[in-house]
């Protein structure tokens, strides 16, 4: 069982379209309970029920900022942050300004990860969402560091909206600030092979929609 809890330990378990009912997010937070997963990931509207569902649990409520295109403004960004913290989410994934990236105005990136790290507290954690998928190697590591520089706590692969975490991208994101911060990797990880082979890469988070399935296939293989 100690080996199950580890596993579960890294697994952001999500809960980020538009139809999650009243019941989808009060299941959710049960099987967080029962796997004791490290954050369940819902949208800003669903923060403040998931935190009563899972007061006096050790399940961390996480949300999202400028999800998932990354184009809000910074201002727009600072205040979701701050609505979100203010509603109990302790963990704050953000996605930068993708379109600032490409067009190699990396100042944008830096100035809104610092303004949302300032906006929020210490004790809450800031993950960086910079979308691999529609990045160049460069492109990566200049936003890791930047995300390292800043105050983010991780730099997070990609949303899943526009394609699926790489193993190659984990590897690169560790080796430029493995060493500094943490590395989620988020995007089509479905099932135990996918979440081990990114905990292998660099990974120390995983973001999912499939955190029980990935328990319960291990939970199978380890009772061979």
């Amino acid at each position: 069982m100690g080996r199950v809890l580890d596993l579960a330990s890294y697994i952001d378990q999500s809960m980020l379209s538009s139809n999650v009912t009243s019941q989808d997010l009060e299941q959710l937070c049960a099987n967080a309970r029962k796997y004791r997963f490290s954050v369940v990931m819902v949208n800003p509207s669903n923060v403040r029920s998931a935190k009563e569902h899972l007061k006096s649990s050790r399940v961390r409520v996480g949300s999202v900022v400028g999800f998932p295109l990354g184009a809000s403004t910074t201002e727009v960004k600072v205040f979701e942050a701050e609505e979100a913290e203010n509603a109990g989410a302790e963990d704050i994934d953000m996605v930068i300004n993708i379109g600032a990236v490409k067009s190699g105005d990396f100042r944008v990136v830096e100035r809104e990860v610092h303004a949302v790290r300032s906006a929020l507290s210490g004790r809450t954690v800031l993950k960086v969402i910079i979308e691999c998928p529609m990045l160049n190697e460069t492109e990566k590591i200049s936003c890791a560091r930047i995300c390292a520089d800043s105050g983010a706590n991780y730099v997070k692969t990609s949303t899943g909206f526009f394609g699926s975490a790489l193993t190659t991208d984990v590897e690169l994101l560790f080796r430029t600030v493995g060493s500094h911060i943490g590395i989620k990797a988020a995007g089509g990880i479905r099932d135990l092979k996918s979440a081990l082979s990114m905990i292998e890469s660099g990974a120390s988070r995983i973001g999912t929609s499939a955190g029980v399935s990935i328990i319960e296939e291990y939970l199978r293989a380890a009772s061979r």
